[in-house]
């Protein structure tokens, strides 16, 4: 008799549990096969969008598209057989399927004949778009309604004389009982999911664009993605977990570019309660300094009452706010942040304030709410006000939906296949050392202190009410406008002196020194050691500062270790950038950014055949083109196979018994 090696307890405790779910010598040696061949498939293809800023529209083509990925394939397919018209057609009957085909019907003479061209050229697309996955992949992701006929026609070729009637009678027939329609959507929809394996959110959902939510709902419905929290992200999540000065500043954003349909149409959160105490408080008050930003039809159509209610609401609010934070900062001196005090740095009788050792002017000291000898208390009716809209916040059962799916699938920072991704900065001093915060006691740096931000943000939406959670949903502030906070990544928020101060020298918010380093490769190499990376194809992914492309900047940093992809989505940013920002395509042969032209708007896409102007920059090529095996996901898959080549060993020594009565899956 052989010998075999000797278990231990936990070893055979944990086969034990391995072999309830292959029972069988077969059935694990069956799944090791599988696992092995997956191993050897391709690399998935993964899609890197950061600073969409709740602009839904090119949000929403640029996804669809998968950043002209889906274009490519069209092109690569048909360029021999359909004219440039023809394949633009196609592109947008895949990104808008429904709207397009309603677009379509009216002009064409033979539906039906049409309807069997477009489903051929279709189901070839979607043959290719799929070919590097498995087919229990595929499958897994076909529509319930139609899943057993979309693999029938993707595995059937029609070209093959012995299947060729099998696969038009099914095209005939789909046409025939008036299916045509549901089955064209069900088969791009399937040409998407295959485009892109896995979608990297780099933060910033939220503010300045027209409305969040509605991305959020398509993110929640994306097969397979991950988000990394932007400032505008960790803003929305503290109101949500009940931060009043959170609250008070998403309001204030959104009033001050005439952004409200994400609050009040997207969240159903009512503004009445603000909107009567500004009216009745501020009616007799300069609110000049405190005018909406108003721009195209909403600047004709808004009338003066309304411009003047929004001012005094504006106002009210960053009253409030002004107030908060600087309740905050009182609480807190470990911030190091005692120089913003500023509301009771205020001269009233010379309408001044001294900032740094400079007086500047102040162009409104007209605060009838703001008490010189107690300057951040609020008063009762104040307090009523921001308790009332807090609590809209918080019962907001759409927002806590779309902010629990933040947590669940968000971190401040991720490593993925190599890279390292994070919206803002890590805070560095001038001479390239990772900046000390100092907070609960511990001085922490680097990725402990990411680290310790993530943990504080999960502490502040999920520990049941105590003095810890109030300690997180401070630090949720400081993260937001916090000096060198990491995805802040400024000095400071100037938020009074562009409110108070004409003299725009006040204004300035200094960049942290990450922003000057990262263009040197060392540096980027010193931060990506700090997470544990290194090697040729490891780099940092990053976005939050867009990339100003028409005055000649990269968005490639630090010998190409860092890659800037601010999407540059946010209409206010674009006269900034140049362009509407960057994408990031890598699939198994190389990494690929993607430069993007302002988007024209969905109905003129749809209507006209416009799809988003982009050019391909090709910046790092892989020597071999990767397999799952190099990725994080096959390095798991390997795991799984050594495992089971484990328990194959231990039924073969007869120290775990086989099962042939469990039903193998």
């Amino acid at each position: 008799m052989s010998k075999h090696r000797n278990y231990t307890a936990d070893e055979l405790r944990y086969l034990n549990m391995l072999s309830r779910l292959y029972p069988t010598v077969q059935a694990a040696g069956t799944e090791i096969i599988n696992l092995n061949a997956i191993l050897n498939l391709p690399k998935g293809c993964e899609h890197f969008i950061s600073d969409v800023h709740g602009e839904y529209e090119a949000f929403l083509h640029i996804l669809n598209s998968c950043s002209g990925a889906v274009r490519e394939r069209i092109d690569q397919l048909f360029t021999d057989s359909l004219t440039k018209a023809e394949r633009d057609q196609l592109a947008t009957l895949i990104y808008y399927p429904e709207e397009k085909l309603e677009q379509l019907k009216p002009t064409i003479d033979d539906l039906d004949e049409w309807y069997r061209i477009t489903l051929h050229r279709l189901i070839a697309l979607a043959r290719i778009a799929s070919e590097r996955y498995t087919r229990s992949k595929v499958r897994k992701a076909l529509p319930a309604d139609f899943d057993y006929i979309l693999d029938e026609l993707l595995y059937t070729h029609g070209e093959e004389i012995d299947k060729r009637d099998y696969f038009e009678n099914i095209i005939t027939t789909i046409i025939e009982i008036g299916q045509a329609p549901e089955f064209i959507a069900a088969v791009c929809e399937l040409i998407k999911w295959a485009a892109v394996d896995h979608l990297h959110l780099v933060g910033d959902i939220f503010d300045r664009g027209p409305r969040a939510d509605i991305i959020m709902d398509s993110l929640l419905e994306h097969h397979s993605v991950d988000i990394q929290w932007g400032n505008h992200d960790i803003l929305w999540m503290g109101a949500a977990s009940g931060s009043r000065t959170l609250v008070a500043t998403v309001l204030s954003n959104s009033i001050h570019y005439n952004n409200l349909d994400v609050v009040e149409t997207g969240y159903g959160i009512s503004l009445r309660p603000l909107s009567v105490f500004a009216n009745d408080v501020y009616k007799h008050c300069d609110v000049s300094r405190f005018a909406v930003k108003l721009t195209g039809d909403d600047a004709e159509a808004t009338s003066e009452k309304d411009r003047l209610l929004s001012a005094r609401m504006y106002k009210a609010i960053t009253v409030i706010l002004f107030k908060l934070e600087g309740q905050k900062l009182l609480r807190h001196p470990e911030y190091g942040m005692a120089d913003r005090l500023l509301l009771d740095k205020i001269d009233y009788k010379n309408r001044s304030v001294a900032i740094d050792g400079k007086v500047y002017h102040l162009e409104d000291v007209d605060f009838p709410t703001v008490d010189p000898a107690d300057p951040y208390a609020l008063t009762p009716e104040e307090n009523a006000v921001i308790d009332q809209l807090t609590a809209s916040f918080r019962h907001s059962e759409k927002l806590q939906r779309h902010v629990r799916f933040l947590y669940s699938k968000g971190s401040l920072y991720k490593i993925y296949n190599g890279n390292l991704l994070f919206h803002g900065c890590i805070p560095m001093d001038e001479s390239g050392e990772f900046l000390t915060f100092d907070l609960d006691g511990v001085s922490r740096r680097g990725k402990d202190f990411l680290d310790y931000a993530d943990m504080a943000t999960r502490q502040a939406y999920y520990k049941p009410d105590s003095p810890e959670r109030k300690l997180a949903m401070d630090f949720l502030w400081f993260l937001w406008a916090g000096r060198n906070s990491p995805i802040f990544g400024r000095d400071r928020m100037t938020t009074f002196e562009r409110r108070l101060i004409a003299d725009q020298s006040a204004w300035a918010e200094p960049k942290n020194a990450y922003y000057t380093l990262y263009e040197d490769p060392d540096i980027c190499d010193k931060i990506l050691r700090e997470f544990g990376l290194e090697g040729p194809h490891c780099h940092i992914i990053n976005g939050h500062v867009p990339v100003k492309a028409k005055k000649g900047e990269s968005p490639i940093k630090g010998g190409g270790k860092l890659i800037v992809i601010d999407g540059g989505f946010c209409k206010a940013y674009q006269p900034t950038s140049g362009i509407a920002g960057y994408t990031l395509i890598y699939n198994s042969h190389a990494f690929r950014i993607v430069a993007h032209q302002p988007f024209v708007g969905r109905e003129r896409a749809i209507r006209e055949n416009y799809d988003i102007s982009s050019s391909n920059n090709l910046f790092e090529r892989m020597e071999v083109r990767q397999k799952i095996r190099e990725t994080d996901i096959g390095r798991e898959l390997q795991k799984r196979i050594d495992d089971l080549r484990f328990l194959l060993t231990a039924y073969r020594d007869g120290v775990v018994a086989e099962d042939h009565q469990v039903p193998l899956k």
